[in-house]
């Protein structure tokens, strides 16, 4: 029996033909990791420097050379930080990121004022201990990656382990482990990444498998992870480093098949998107395409191996104007569903905290949209996800899991892409119905069934409350976002 039934055959611009979905005939077509939905924390977010400086007011033009600003180091004790950064556990924290890969660790209690030479930055002993302690006081499996920058060469140019080991040793002193590691992040852009000058794949397969046999003689418990690529295309670029040309140079023997995607670059890098195609079919199937491309080499030279998406957000080099706001929410729920379809089993989003991309504002710690969409997939969406078919009409994208923690339920996500046009689709039992939607597309604040969504004036999060829904059509209003939990539905995949 199909799973999708759409009865009729003509769509109208103003509302769907009606489209019926049989809660308890959803199949089971995989499972994603309980810390699906996780995060990253800059590695100079912990350190404090140079990073992408906020947008001008709208009258003032951006000036693209002038990238970045100083920010202070994020302070990881911050109650309302730990409290909504708990609400979102269990959660993968990644700190890493560009400036990771020429960050020297300081191992002992006072830290030079200045980094040594070959590196760029320093991280002392006080700000790790403050990434393990936020980890363990939220729930959170530490995953990181080493500096690679000159300053950890021995003569022949080969990657030396000591500040990684030391790195390591301290960790552990603190009662504290790190669950995964990737060796460098992007290596495919690592003529400005920090790498030394003219590092190439054979450099990288020569220093990753003196990694690989170094941690797991020193820390066998922690996953390989890696390569941690971006940027490769359909289409291979004619020169630069290719993720083929790093995987063919270093060999099989990841734990997870790790990579980065962002659908676009934001103008502090060159990028000049329209907002009015966010909510594009286009857009959004930029994900797809890019899983397509990794799952490949996945394929071809780490068969079998996880998936990880271990950086992402809309736009790179600290997001679009549009991604703090409403909008951008579209992309970050349909992300999380086309790729928890498609078999990736974890998504970490750039960034908790920094940023126009940043769940949370960077200076208040306040939820953006996006955070508020984030905690509900966290209550709604569980571990087994279902086949709901591909997109059932025009503008409309659903798909389904069984719900985290009632017996036999399980929970539709209904995005509504259309800006003007309602859309529609039959439930043939009861449900609660959670919609997100807001006055302005590119405004701050978001409401939940018409209520909206600020933390409480005791700093605690608001009461999420769904509203009681009969059987039968469920109309989803123009641009909005509704999650349906259908505690009856009986699927024997949801146990």
């Amino acid at each position: 029996m199909t799973i999708v039934l759409l009865i009729g055959t003509r769509w109208c611009v103003a509302h769907a033909a009606d489209v019926s979905i049989a809660p308890a005939e959803l199949k089971a077509i995989g499972t994603i990791d309980p810390r699906f939905q996780s995060y990253n924390i800059e590695m100079v977010e912990v350190t404090g420097g140079r990073f992408w400086k906020a947008y001008p007011r709208a009258a003032r033009a951006l000036d693209t050379r002038d990238r970045y600003s100083h920010r202070p180091p994020i302070d990881l004790t911050n109650i309302r930080l730990r409290m909504l950064a708990a609400a979102l556990s269990p959660a993968y924290m990644r700190v890493s990121g560009t400036w990771a890969n020429a960050t020297f660790f300081a191992d002992k209690e006072t830290a030079p004022a200045r980094p040594p030479a070959g590196f760029n930055s320093v991280l002392s002993r006080a700000q790790w201990r403050s990434v393990v302690d936020f980890a363990r006081a939220v729930d959170a499996e530490i995953v990181t990656s080493f500096a690679v920058s000159p300053g950890t060469r021995n003569r022949d140019g080969t990657w030396r382990q000591d500040q990684a080991q030391s790195l390591i040793n301290f960790t552990r002193s603190l009662g504290g482990h790190l669950k995964a590691a990737e060796f460098m992040n992007e290596p495919t852009l690592a003529a400005d990444n920090g790498a030394p000058p003219r590092y190439d794949a054979t450099a990288y397969g020569r220093d990753f498998n003196i990694f690989r046999a170094w941690l797991r003689r020193a820390a066998p418990e922690t996953l390989i992870v890696g390569p941690a690529s971006v940027g490769d295309t359909a289409s291979p670029r004619a020169s630069g480093i290719t993720t083929r040309n790093l995987l063919a140079a270093s060999g099989s023997g990841v734990d997870r098949f790790s990579y980065h995607h962002y659908n676009t670059i934001s103008p502090r890098c060159g990028g000049r998107d329209d907002p009015k195609q966010a909510l594009t079919e286009q857009w959004l199937a930029r994900s797809d395409a890019t899983l397509a491309i990794y799952r490949s080499l996945r394929d071809a030279f780490e068969p079998g191996k996880p998936i990880w998406l271990t950086e992402t957000a809309d736009a790179a080099c600290g997001g679009n104007r549009w991604d703090k706001t409403f909008l951008d929410t579209f992309r970050y729920l349909d992300q999380l569903g086309r790729l928890a379809r498609g078999g990736v089993q974890v998504v970490m989003h750039n960034t908790l905290a920094a940023s126009d991309y940043g769940l949370l504002d960077e200076k208040t710690f306040r939820p953006r949209p996006n955070y508020w969409a984030a905690l509900l997939w966290h209550r709604l969406m569980g571990t087994t996800v279902l086949d709901a078919g591909a997109a059932v009409a025009p503008g409309l994208r659903v798909y389904a899991h069984c719900h985290p923690a009632l017996r036999g339920a399980l929970t539709l996500l209904a995005i509504n892409l259309a800006r003007d046009a309602p859309l529609s689709f039959a439930v043939p039992l009861p449900s609660t119905r959670y919609t997100l939607g807001s006055a302005r597309l590119q405004g701050a604040m978001v409401q939940l069934n018409g209520k909206t969504l600020a933390l409480a004036t005791d700093e605690n999060l608001p009461d999420l409350i769904g509203i009681s829904t009969a059987a039968g059509t469920i109309r989803l209003a123009p641009a909005t976002i509704t999650f349906l939990v259908i505690p009856g539905a009986a699927n024997p995949a949801c146990p």
